[in-house]
Order: structure tokens, then sequence, then C-alpha cells
């Protein structure tokens, strides 16, 4: 074997060597949206810190209306409650992102969050809690959620370079899927070990400690030309949606898959069924773990162009995981199905949050925004609702397993609906382009 070190010109061991970086590098997350962004940086440490705390309370609630009630259909109903607020207040806060400083907007709403998380843990406290606040502050919650998402949606593509939305996409995603480990992980032991109590005393504190950072912010006015938030706004946001059936794919595609194939309402009652109480917290964060998998090696998205067919088949990839969950008895396959489902959902959800910061323009982010929320919000409520109804109805092996294949069916019926969606590509799409355009124009106007 020659041990001689190779010369600086040889081509072919540079080239050697240098393969296997750039193979890496494909895999790895790009944390550079992190590096050239104090406010990208502050937005991120903000989401992660609340949504910490905010997965402890997702856990919470539900497994104190299971206490209170032994109902699946009570703990569905969680769904009915938050769906009309989240509708009404995420339209308007998607108008109101557009009308005003978008800074404010979510400073204001991450202190009604923490007052929100106290009430609920006063409630908690009584001797005897209660049934109808909880379902109040969480129909509340979803009020404030509503008028504060479209606005930190909308920040990110004034804060991030165009070259790095997709980046800062798959950022977002990887970090809010290790929240979503550890949140219902935590979540999960601390229901089961002092009940929800000291769940929600610890989620009124995140939201604290992420005000600290949003107040830091720098402003985001309205632009030169907004119009005050109004019907009329909201409108003229939901008539430029229609107009384009790439969007349109977006939103439908992940309600029907959320709205059929999410269980975590029946998450109680499958740990049960499993003669396995200690792994509600499991069965709540592993979709986090497959999601944070797929998040963390996403340099491999940037290859990728047709994003619409993409989400199609993570979408039904999604659904038949779940459909396979009600097929054992075993958790650890249940809780692998889970995993696998949440790394779909990972790839739908990085590919459909790229559309929407390409190609939407900024004097609309805001309303847009609010329609992005409610699909991917309606989705998972709805979901709840289906879920525990059928449970109620034929048990919750039977609506996991339905609901499964019925979002499989689902995608493909609307994927065969939405040509313009299967087949939107980044690279040559005029609205991405002209976005793109829009973009480097504005960060290089702020540079000077």
């Amino acid at each position: 074997m020659n041990s001689q070190p190779a010369a600086p010109g040889d081509a072919s061991q540079q080239g050697s060597s240098t393969k296997p970086r750039r193979r890496w590098r494909d895999l790895s997350v790009d944390v550079t949206p992190l590096k050239v962004s104090r406010d990208y940086r502050l937005l991120t440490y903000s989401s992660v810190i609340s949504g910490f705390g905010s997965f402890l309370t997702y856990v919470a609630v539900p497994f104190q209306i299971k206490e209170l009630t032994g109902s699946a259909l009570a703990v569905g109903l969680l769904g009915a409650t938050e769906l009309v607020p989240l509708v009404v207040c995420g339209l308007w806060g998607g108008a109101l992102a557009d009308a005003m400083d978008r800074r404010r907007l979510v400073v204001v709403t991450e202190a009604a969050a923490a007052l929100l998380a106290v009430l609920l843990l006063v409630n908690a406290l009584l001797p005897h809690p209660a049934l109808w606040p909880v379902y109040v502050l969480t129909a509340a919650f979803a009020a404030v959620n509503g008028l504060q998402r479209p606005s930190r949606e909308a920040i990110v593509p004034r804060v991030v370079p165009p070259d790095l939305i997709l980046p800062a996409g798959a950022l977002q995603w990887l970090l809010g899927s290790f929240t979503q480990i550890a949140g219902p992980a935590v979540g999960g032991v601390l229901v089961a070990t002092t009940g929800p109590t000291v769940a929600y005393a610890a989620d009124a504190v995140t939201f604290v400690v992420s005000c600290a950072f949003l107040v830091r912010l720098k402003p985001s006015p309205r632009g030169e030309d907004a119009e005050d938030a109004s019907l009329r706004g909201i409108i003229a946001g939901w008539k430029y949606a229609r107009s384009r059936q790439e969007l349109i794919g977006t939103y439908v595609v992940d309600i029907a898959a959320m709205t059929f194939a999410m269980p975590t309402a029946l998450f109680p009652f499958l740990a049960d069924r499993l003669h396995a109480s200690w792994s509600l917290g499991l069965l709540y964060a592993a979709p986090a773990v497959g999601s944070a998998l797929v998040s963390f090696t996403s340099g491999w998205t940037k290859h990728v162009h047709r994003h619409g067919l993409a989400v199609i088949w993570a979408a039904g990839a999604w659904g038949a995981a779940i459909a396979l969950v009600a097929a054992t008895l075993n958790v650890g396959v249940v809780l692998a199905c889970l995993a696998a489902a949440g790394a779909a959902d990972a790839v739908s959800g990085v590919f459909r949050m790229s559309i929407w910061n390409q190609t939407i323009p900024d004097a609309l982010r805001g309303r847009l925004a609010g329609i992005e929320m409610l699909s991917f919000s309606t989705g998972p409520i709805l979901g709840q609702v289906r879920a525990g109804s059928m449970a109620a109805w034929r048990g919750p092996v039977f609506s996991v397993g339905f609901g499964g294949l019925a979002c499989v069916g689902a995608v493909l019926g609307l994927a065969a609906c939405l040509p313009g969606f299967r087949r939107y590509d980044t690279r040559t799409d005029v609205h991405a382009l002209a976005v793109r355009e829009e973009r480097m124009a504005a960060h290089a106007g702020a540079s000077l």
C-alpha cells in the first residue's frame, strides 16, 4: 500500500476527500439562519421555550378531563371548543399581522397566554376542580394562538435572507420536534405523578421567559401601503389563496390527513389498551422523534424541487403509519409506527412551509399565514373530534385504523384533483421567482 501523502494538486485524492464531506452536509441540518439573523435566533429561543411549556399543558388537559369524566368523547370535544375561536381569531390575527407591528402583537398575546396558564393552575388547585373552566380556557388558548401565530410566522421572511428560507423552515421543524419530544415526555411523567398542577405552573413560567426574548425583537412595522385590518382585507387574502392551486393543495391535503388520522385524543386510552400507563408520555413524544430525525438530516431537502409532490407522498405515508398503529398490541411497534408517522409529517411540514414562505408576497404574508394556521390547526382539532366520537361508537382501535386508511384514500383523491399542486416546481414557478426578487431587494436595502 502506498503510504506517501497525496500532492496538493492530486485531483483524484482531493475529490475522494471532499465527496464524503459533501454527503455529510447533504444529510445535516443547516444552522446558517441562526448564525446570520439575531431576530431569527430570538424568535427561535422564544418558540422552543414556550413550546416546551405548551406541550406540558397539551398532555395535562386531556389527562385532567379523562380523570374528571372517564369519557373518550369528553376528551375529543376539546377540539370542538377550540375550533370556532381558532378560525375567527386566526383570520383576524392574519389581518392584524399585515396592518400593525407584528412584534407588538406577538408580545401581547404571549403575555395573555401566560395568564391563561395561571388560570388553569388555579382551577386545578381547587379541592374539586370544575370541568367547564378547562374547556373555556382551552378555547381562550386557541383564540390567543390564532391571534399570534400569523404574526410570528410572517416575521420570519423579513428576518431571514431569501436563500435561507428552506433551511429556516427545516430548523423550525427540528426544534419544534425537540419540544414535542421533551414536552410530552416530561408532561407524561408530571401528570402521572403530581397531576396537572405542576404542568400548568411550568407552562406559565415558560411564557414569561419567552416574553423576555420577544421584547428584544426589532420592530416589524406594517408595510407602507398596508391597509387597516378589515373583513375586506381578509376576503382579499382568501381570494388570492383560492387563485393558486399549489396553495390550496398545501391546505386541503394537510387538513384531510390530520382530520382522518390524528390519534392524539385517544392516547390515554391506547396506553390503557396496551396495559402500559407508563407509555402515555412516550406515545405523545414518538411522532416528534421521527420528525426530529428527518429534520436533523434535512440537508437533503435542498435537492428536492417538486415540493407539492413531496407533500402528497408524505401525507399518504402519515396515514399508512397511523393505520398500522391499530394492528398491534406491542408497545414498541406502536411507538415505531408513530415515529414513522412523525417523520412523514415533518417532510410534509417542511415543504408546505417552503411553498408558503417562498411564493407569498410580504403584503399578503400575514393574512395568508392566518389561513395556513387554520389549515394546520383545524385538521388536528377536527381529528380529535372524529377520533373521540368514533372511539365512543366502535372503540379506539377501530377509530385509529379506519382513520389511517381514510387518510390515504383522501390524499390520493385530492392529489388527482390538483394537478397544479402536483406539478409545482420551485425552480420555475412564477410566484416563487417574483417573491425571491422582492425579498432580495428588501434585504439589500436593509443592509445599506
